[in-house]
């Protein structure tokens, strides 16, 4: 009765914040949280949901909000379900309003690539550096074929578009690479004959003077290589198409009449109307923003050096995201992202001093690696959720840096050549436009201000925690020896701080690694009771009093159990090694889902140390080790 009690208590705590059963238009669960989605936002108390027992932290992201619970978050949900009146849906829409539907879009559209984009952006900013220090070693054709393999990305642009795009809007992924392809060739492949009877593209055959129809309709040629809004709505466009032709046409031709009629009218339309259309609005948005910042780059910079870590708590962010691609396109590099360097390392500062302040052993463990991460990498998730908006303070000391540095970069005219995640490291692809000069300056001042006002002005500290005592309900019931959790599956286990979700990797749910699989074996980590079983995720609290949480793939909540095949039920008892689920990755990696497989031990605090292991393992290999913490004699 007390369990059950504690859950209820958590649920109605958490119902009441969010405005009552009249404001839940549906709220259903994954692993680790309940998402709600509410009929007026307005209305959730975030702040009184956070202080609810049980309550680890809210995310609010794509019209949903997220009240992160751990491993118990089943017990609440039937709990929440059963006192309230409410409806249940699966996790699959957009919802929101306007703004949840744009960001939405934009997110479904690029996230699944975004990390290539950095990574060549890296080696291209790596590579101006090379040409700066070593003119001579640029003139080289081995510099040549590694710029080749940073630049490719951009130039093809489209053909990653295509494929995501049409994932996003339903359509036929091959006949949407088939569209990218005819607006590629018209850049790429000598068609048509010049003025001097050669074969020429059909870009240069208009711009040699030639008089390009459809039909006897006049077409006005745009460049499709590096196009971000033109294939996007030329997927959309054919997703309009297909479904039609899918609709009417017979079985017996459909396969391959429909994908000819799709294409023989969206790549007229596209070099007609939707592409010529695409760009004016891409140019004109471009325009707006460089003829805004061209007004006062100090105010533009300021402003998105204090904004730009607000912009991604709540998923704002991505709404710039096309604008940077755009200009990234056009001209090599994008005004906007000068600030952002200050920004995002200010955040790493803040995290730094942290570390250093704090009394709190389990925050310091925390920070520490955050900063590490934010600082080096531009990954600032675990420094926000962890740390700096976690403790209030240094969060606004952070911005206030990133708006001063952010000035000054801008200031200078600083930019990235290329798509680069803001960070450290990363910091080289500013070199070649504006003033790199007062890029550093500007990233420097940022993190002084960000790290000496956390340092001085000080944070409200987060109390340590006594440890519970072994064989108590929150604690470990352990004869003293170390516990053991194995790697459920083979791959590469990576720092937590490195898995591509902010809960997760914040630490926020417990200590943990993530493991990149080799194969879609999933196993027990541990001997013990199966205490919850999703088809993607699995709670089991060991013989030894060790709670582990196996969460299979990031956000593949969203899949409804399509490509995996569970081998447990709730309630059983599992020995380490004993088949959890099966997967199948393919059906991960097409469908756009990280397969990284997150094992964390969510009652970690009760322990005095957690030692965890990274690099190559094979399934049953020691992953985690916890050791109890000392009974009180």
């Amino acid at each position: 009765m007390a369990a059950a009690s504690k859950y209820e208590t958590t649920a109605d705590a958490v119902l009441a914040a969010v405005g009552g059963p009249g404001n839940v238009d549906s709220v259903t669960h994954c692993a680790t949280r309940l998402r709600f989605r509410l009929k007026d936002a307005a209305a959730a108390d975030r702040a009184r949901v956070e202080q609810a027992p049980g309550v680890i932290t809210v995310v609010e992201s794509g019209g949903q909000f997220q009240v992160v619970i751990g491993n118990t978050v089943n017990k609440v949900y039937e709990a929440l379900t059963r006192n309230g009146d409410l409806s249940t849906s699966s996790d699959g829409g957009s919802g929101g309003g306007v703004m949840a539907r744009v960001i939405d879009l934009v997110t479904s559209i690029f996230t699944p690539f975004l990390w290539v984009l950095a990574g060549a952006g890296l080696l291209k900013a790596l590579l101006a550096v090379v040409a700066e220090v070593s003119p001579g070693a640029a003139a080289t054709t081995t510099y040549e074929i590694f710029f080749v393999a940073a630049d490719g990305v951009f130039q093809f642009l489209p053909f990653f578009l295509a494929i995501t795009a049409a994932k996003k809007f339903k359509a036929n992924q091959w006949v949407s690479v088939a569209i990218a392809a005819a607006l590629v060739y018209s850049d790429t492949v000598a068609v048509v004959a010049g003025p001097d009877g050669a074969d020429v593209t059909l870009n240069a055959f208009v711009a040699g003077g030639g008089e390009l129809t459809f039909l006897g309709v006049p077409v006005v040629l745009i460049s499709y290589l590096q196009g971000v809004i033109p294939i996007i709505l030329a997927v959309y466009a054919q997703s309009k198409v297909e479904a039609l032709a899918n609709r009417v046409l017979p079985d017996a031709i459909r396969n391959f009449v429909a994908p000819m009629i799709t294409l023989a009218v969206v790549v007229p339309a596209t070099f007609l109307a939707i592409g010529p259309a695409a760009d004016y609005l891409g140019q004109g948005l471009s325009w707006a923003v460089n003829s805004l910042w061209s007004l006062s780059p100090v105010v533009g910079g300021a402003l998105l050096g204090a904004g730009w870590q607000i912009f991604v708590i709540f998923g704002l962010h991505w709404g710039l995201v096309p604008l940077f691609v755009q200009d990234i396109s056009m001209q090599g590099y994008s005004l906007l992202t000068g600030p952002l360097f200050a920004a995002v390392l200010a955040q790493g500062a803040a995290a730094a001093a942290v570390a250093i302040k704090t009394k709190n052993s389990d925050l310091r463990g925390v920070a520490g690696p955050a900063a590490l991460s934010g600082i080096l990498a531009g990954i600032t998730e675990p420094a926000i959720y962890g740390v700096t908006l976690r403790l209030k303070k240094p969060f606004v000391y952070a911005c206030i840096g990133g708006a001063v540095g952010g000035a000054i970069a801008a200031a200078g005219g600083s930019a990235a050549e290329g798509f680069v995640v803001p960070g450290g490291i990363s910091i080289a692809a500013t070199i070649g436009v504006g003033s790199f000069a007062m890029q550093l300056i500007g990233t420097g001042t940022a993190m002084v201000i960000a790290f000496v006002l956390t340092l001085t002005l000080g944070f409200t500290d987060i109390p340590q925690k006594a440890a519970p005592e072994a064989g108590t309900p929150d604690g470990p019931a352990s004869d003293g020896g170390p516990a053991q959790v194995l790697a459920p599956v083979a791959g590469t286990a990576v720092p937590l701080g490195e898995v591509a979700d902010k809960v997760f990797s914040s630490g926020a749910l417990g200590a943990g690694v993530g493991v990149v699989p080799a194969d879609g074996h999933v196993v027990a980590p541990v001997s013990g009771q199966v205490v919850s079983a999703m088809p993607h995720a699995y709670g089991l609290r060991g013989d030894d009093g060790v709670e582990v949480l196996v969460h299979v793939g990031i956000d593949t909540v969203r899949l409804d159990g399509r490509g995996f095949s569970p081998a447990v039920r709730q309630g059983e008892h599992v020995t380490a090694g004993q088949p959890l689920v099966d997967v199948d990755l393919p059906t991960l990696r097409s469908a756009g889902y990280d397969p990284t497989t997150v094992v964390l031990v969510t009652n970690s605090a009760a322990y005095a140390a957690v030692a965890l292991t990274t690099g190559a393992v094979a399934a049953g290999d020691l992953l985690v080790t916890v050791e109890p913490a000392a009974v009180p004699a």
